[in-house]
């Protein structure tokens, strides 16, 4: 009797803690912002762990009750229950992961290695629940003979084949070894992040002698003499690795040998010291290729090309090395003639290293096109720039963007926008992060703190996008002016934002940016296109100060430089890309990273190996996102994104027919069907490296 009234108390007193726990945790109670937006003014970081906490038992409880019921499995009870279950954690952890990648804090990623864990074990209890694996199975089985939609269809074969590809056929020591192995490399994946936002933040390099300062022009100099004063060292000037601060640096500065402490510091992050990644590099390549063989693939990247456009490593190889052979021949012209437009420059004999390159290639740039960054920032103000992005998706999509302060943000520089379609219906959220800080990753990307779907009751769950950026900040006396590369990233990433904006499936996990990753990159780079046009820039490049449109001799500048180096810029590229192969095809144990790596990339080496420097250690794409064996991606939808916009250029670069089309069949479709289908359907074939290649001059 006692042991009963004492686990009558304790369950009492559970239900009354949890009760209490959601009334006090914001991310317990339904979000009531306008369009139920998260309230970041009221999240702080301890709610966390409990709302996860919480989350996972509500959605292990929702898994519960498919397997144990008592009616044969069907699509409804067991397939799309399964895809509507777990929408509270889902929404919980987009908010954790997004907020820990643009604001995260020591707090925040000393929570990400606590919960990490909790979410890998919890994922693998319903991946690895052999009741559940064998209800789904079972309807899978009934696929020919059931009256299902295309989209269920494609959602029974993505919940079956996610199953399968997370261990659910494994059996006892190959079961438990795979969830093992996936913990580990989820911690390990975390720690890799971790370190090299840690280690980049750790470099400042400060800058007090004119003579160090020589050839910086002003912009560069304000931005870094005001975080300087930030830092407490008034009169100085402070450069770090963040992207704006690097690569004006780099571009600019005559000083040598503080360039080459620049590219040294950048480019040996994470390699020995307290951030030291190389074991982990090693090891996370390790477990993603046993974990390929345990469930039937001779490696890593066989195992991922499965579920891709590329299908497998030997047409990945053949697309790169294609690739490599069309621009190869261009990039050692161009280097070439590099190192004679330098020594002529110093009147005497210069080795080209790797930080002489964005410092020579802007000097010879400006002296063929009369054209560098400086001449085109005060054309580029932000909002300005922000002005003309959102104009273009009005102009081909009848999208218009209302700024909204009500909406909560998570750090004072976000703004938040509405987007409503060209009928007026409100299509999303879209919050907006330009800036470095101490806290954010670098480099630009796409997210979302809500993914759309439609209800069972047919409500349209519209979503909540971000973009996050690492653009130049405003000076003291300037307003944020970009560089022309920074416009064409913004254009990039919004390229994202419109596949998640426009999505309308009815299944959130086949929703908008959920596609093959060698698709994703099309919307976005498809975007890009538009920057060189003067029809465009005419819309928005207008000086920040007199107003002035940009010049048509600036427009046809820009547009004679679109060429300049491209062989430079593809082999670099392609580097990357064969690196991620190499890690994801070997299959013997790595000794020595750095050999490893140069082994890899020496086909595409065009300038000095430098020693102590190396790209695995740093390489977020791989090793801390998604891009794994994937990375070739970005070339992949360069041959679709040249040939979809020579369809624009053949009926106008802002023809609705050709928008809509693009819209219809491809951002609004997101995984519900083979994306080559949907490619196809639009352009009316399937693409090839020649546009490319044509596009870029390099046909003949």
């Amino acid at each position: 009797m006692r042991n009963i009234f004492y686990l009558v108390l304790v369950v009492i007193f559970n239900f009354s803690c949890t009760d209490m726990t959601q009334k006090k945790n914001p991310l317990l109670t339904p979000f009531t912002d306008l369009h139920e937006t998260a309230p970041f003014d009221k999240i702080k970081t301890t709610d966390f762990e409990p709302a996860i906490s919480e989350a996972i038992a509500l959605h292990q409880a929702e898994i519960d009750s498919i397997v144990q019921q008592s009616e044969a499995p069907t699509f409804k009870n067991t397939i799309e229950a399964l895809e509507l279950s777990g929408s509270k954690l889902s929404r919980i952890t987009s908010i954790f992961f997004n907020l820990l990648n643009a604001n995260g804090d020591d707090e925040m990623i000393a929570a990400s290695e606590r919960i990490s864990p909790l979410l890998t074990e919890h994922h693998n209890n319903i991946n690895l629940n052999e009741t559940l694996f064998q209800r789904v199975k079972t309807v899978y089985e009934q696929r020919d003979s059931l009256p299902l939609t295309l989209e269920e269809r494609r959602l029974l074969s993505e919940t079956y084949d996610g199953m399968a590809r997370n261990g659910a056929n494994l059996e006892g020591e190959a079961r438990e070894r795979y969830r093992e192995l996936s913990n580990e490399l989820s911690r390990l994946s975390l720690k890799f992040e971790s370190n090299v936002l840690k280690a980049t933040n750790a470099f400042e390099m400060v800058l007090t002698q004119k003579e160090e300062i020589a050839g910086l022009p002003q912009s560069a100099l304000d931005a870094a003499a005001m975080k300087a004063k930030e830092k407490g060292h008034d009169g100085a000037y402070l450069f770090d690795l963040s992207y704006p601060s690097m690569i004006a640096f780099m571009q600019y500065a005559e000083r040598r040998d503080l360039r080459e402490k620049i590219y040294r510091a950048h480019n040996t992050r994470c390699v020995g010291g307290e951030f030291d990644n190389r074991d982990i590099v090693i090891r996370i390549a390790e477990i993603r290729n046993e974990i390929a063989r345990l469930l039937g693939h001779k490696n890593y990247a066989e195992y991922v090309l499965e579920h891709r456009m590329a299908q497998n490593s030997d047409r990945v190889y053949n697309l790169l090395n294609q690739l490599l052979k069309a621009y190869k021949p261009t990039a050692l012209r161009e280097i070439k003639q590099l190192q004679a437009f330098a020594e002529k420059k110093e009147g005497h004999p210069v080795e080209l290293m790797p930080w002489d390159y964005s410092y020579y290639s802007t000097l010879q740039k400006d002296e063929l096109y009369d054209l560098n960054d400086e001449m085109l920032k005060p054309y580029f103000e932000l909002e300005q720039v922000k002005k003309g992005v959102f104009g273009l998706a009005t102009r081909l999509y009848g999208l218009t963007f209302k700024k909204n302060s009500e909406i909560p943000v998570y750090h004072p520089e976000v703004e938040t926008f509405e987007v409503f379609d060209e009928d007026g219906s409100y299509l999303g959220v879209l919050y907006t992060d330009f800036y470095p800080r101490s806290t954010k990753q670098g480099g630009a990307w796409m997210t979302s703190f809500k993914d759309q779907w439609i209800t069972r009751e047919g409500e349209n769950s519209r979503p909540h996008i971000s973009l996050v950026m690492n653009f130049t900040r405003p000076t003291e006396s300037t307003p944020a002016l970009l560089t022309y590369d920074e416009v064409e990233t913004f254009l990039h990433e919004f390229g994202h934002a419109l596949h998640g904006l426009m999505a309308n499936s009815r299944y959130e996990s086949l929703s908008g940016t959920n596609v093959y990753r060698d698709f994703v990159e099309l919307p976005s780079q498809l975007m890009e296109n538009w920057l060189p046009e003067q029809e465009f820039l005419e819309t928005f490049a207008h000086h920040h100060l007199t107003g002035e449109v940009l010049p048509d001799s600036l427009i046809q500048k820009i547009r004679n430089t679109q060429r300049y180096h491209v062989g430079y810029h593809c082999v670099r590229q392609l580097t990357f890309g064969m690196l991620d192969m190499a890690w994801h095809t070997q299959t013997e144990k790595i000794e020595d990273i750095t050999a490893f790596e140069q082994n890899a990339i020496s086909p595409t080496q065009l300038l000095p190996v430098i020693d102590g420097t190396l790209i695995s250690s740093q390489f977020s794409h791989v090793f801390g996102g998604g891009y794994a064996a994937g990375y070739y991606g970005y070339k992949w939808a360069e041959v679709l994104d040249a040939d979809a916009f020579s369809l624009f250029k053949e009926k106008g670069i802002f023809n609705r027919e050709a928008a809509s089309s693009f819209r219809e069949n491809v951002l609004s479709k997101g995984g519900t069907e083979h994306p080559m289908e949907l490619y196809v359907r639009f352009r009316g074939h399937k693409p090839e490296t020649r546009a490319l290649i044509e596009k870029m001059g390099l046909g003949k």
